[in-house]
């Protein structure tokens, strides 16, 4: 890993590099003979940011935003797009080609045609429309969002919950609502970045402890209560542990039992984030509570989103009768932007009673099962291939990780070549060094379709190196107990 290390630094450095170089020339051949209008004006875009955009992304912007024309399903159309010398952008063409997916969130496989789903689904949008046309205080809350609430608080064992109409924004508008100044939030170091905005925005005091790392969590709540706030030394006003459940850059589960414990020894709030585990993981879908064994009664906040496991969109905010009360009398997100569209929520209620088994079928079941075995299946083979995966068993997000810049366009590339539709992610998403492709399994893939996409995923890897550990050999692999599919 060392070798990785040096030219993965090394290949940063010569991009960068020659980045600037580019930049100087362009600044004195360029720019003084170009007629605009903002000559005199500050730079709308930051430099950092328009550097990054020039010289990085623009070169690599094909494996990026790829559109798609069919339903997210196993297998989906991909959009083929042609490159625009001239005005440096991506034309779409009227060509597409059928890709294995393993970069949608389609845990469950909701994503596609459902039958118990879709039909309700119509039925709700022929009666509600498309939108509401309102917020949820004014004329934006029918019969079908009051049931949705119930619902969701049912599943995940809360007494009242609220909805919103995007996911992202529930985090970000939630926690200023929360917490303010002189209050503490301490947030795991790599928490989504709606909950980085919400946290900033509220105007409390921030402070990270190391990556899912109980003992740092503890060490850094002893601190905090023994100096207190800086300038008044007064105590802190209240504190709100943030986490994760399934970390979505990582796939690693939240150590949730142990940091309950230190929060409720310290007397601090435990706010949860649950959009990429709940529906995906536990017995009957109810998330890392269910999958650890951890009392909802102990989660003061349980936050999740709808757009992974549920196929819909939007998110919710699970807790006791006062807290959601008071949410609703403040959050900005519920009194002034427009409602959850009703066939989306018709959506999200359908799903769950799939899951629980109340449409009259076993299908639930059998979908949690299938997503449980098709991840920790992918997740082996993969790791017996010589690829280093991140994640822990059961979770169905695996990064594979890339390290090098242009390993990163490399593999994405030679991926669709072969029909395997997959995410890559890089800077800003993840550090500079540390980029990835992460693979999401769904419950709707078949075996076929695993072999298929282990096979490509190999065969992309040897091309582009980026099997950093030697590969298990084959006797010792038929001597280990594999996961065997149905």
């Amino acid at each position: 890993m060392y070798f990785t290390t040096i030219s993965t630094y090394l290949s940063c450095c010569l991009i960068i590099g020659f980045g600037h170089l580019r930049d100087f020339f362009r600044r004195i051949l360029v720019l003084p003979f170009t007629n605009d209008n903002l000559q005199g004006y500050a730079p709308i875009c930051l430099e950092h940011e328009d550097f990054y955009m020039r010289r990085g992304y623009h070169r690599v912007q094909d494996c990026f935003a790829r559109p798609i024309a069919s339903a997210p399903d196993v297998w989906f159309n991909v959009v083929e797009r042609d490159w625009n010398d001239e005005e440096k952008v991506l034309d779409r063409t009227t060509k597409s080609r059928m890709c294995l997916n393993l970069g949608s969130y389609n845990y469950l496989g909701f994503g596609s045609f459902d039958e118990y789903c879709t039909p309700r689904v119509i039925e709700s949008l022929k009666k509600f429309s498309a939108s509401t046309c309102s917020s949820r205080v004014d004329a934006g809350t029918t019969s079908v969002h009051v049931e949705l609430e119930e619902c969701v608080a049912k599943y995940v064992g809360k007494h009242s919950a609220i909805v919103f109409g995007m996911g992202y924004t529930t985090n970000s508008s939630i926690i200023p609502v929360l917490i303010g100044k002189g209050g503490l939030i301490i947030s795991d170091s790599l928490n989504h970045s709606s909950i980085i905005n919400g946290a900033r925005g509220s105007g409390a005091n921030i402070r990270i402890f190391q990556h899912n790392t109980p003992s740092h969590l503890e060490r850094i709540l002893r601190e905090e209560i023994a100096e207190r706030q800086t300038k008044t030394h007064k105590p802190w006003n209240k504190i709100i542990v943030i986490v994760e459940g399934i970390y979505s850059m990582e796939g690693e589960i939240c150590k949730l039992p142990e940091i309950v414990s230190i929060c409720k020894k310290y007397k601090a709030y435990v706010y949860l984030d649950e959009a990429h585990s709940i529906g995906a993981i536990g017995n009957t879908g109810r998330g890392v509570c269910e999958l650890l064994g951890v009392n909802t009664a102990d989660v003061d906040i349980m936050m999740g989103t709808f757009t992974k496991s549920f196929a819909s969109c939007g998110g919710y905010i699970a807790g006791s009768k006062n807290l959601i009360q008071y949410l609703k009398h403040h959050c900005p997100a519920h009194l002034y932007a427009t409602s959850i569209s009703t066939p989306s929520a018709q959506q999200i209620i359908s799903a769950i009673q799939v899951i629980l088994g109340e449409d009259g079928s076993n299908r639930g079941a059998q979908k949690l099962a299938r997503i449980r075995e098709n991840s920790n299946y992918f997740r082996s083979e993969l790791r017996k291939m010589g690829f280093k995966v991140l994640g822990d068993d059961d979770s169905p997000v695996m990064p594979i990780m890339l390290y090098h810049p242009a390993k990163i366009p490399a593999f994405s590339r030679e991926c669709l070549r072969e029909n395997v539709a997959i995410a890559v992610v890089g800077f800003p998403a993840t550090p500079l060094m540390l980029g990835r492709a992460r693979i999401c399994i769904s419950a709707s893939h078949s075996k076929p379709d695993l072999i298929k996409a282990l096979e490509v995923i190999s065969k992309v890897g040897d091309l582009t190196g980026i099997k950093y550990f030697p590969a298990l050999p084959k006797k010792q692999e038929e001597e280990k107990d594999g996961i065997k599919l149905v």
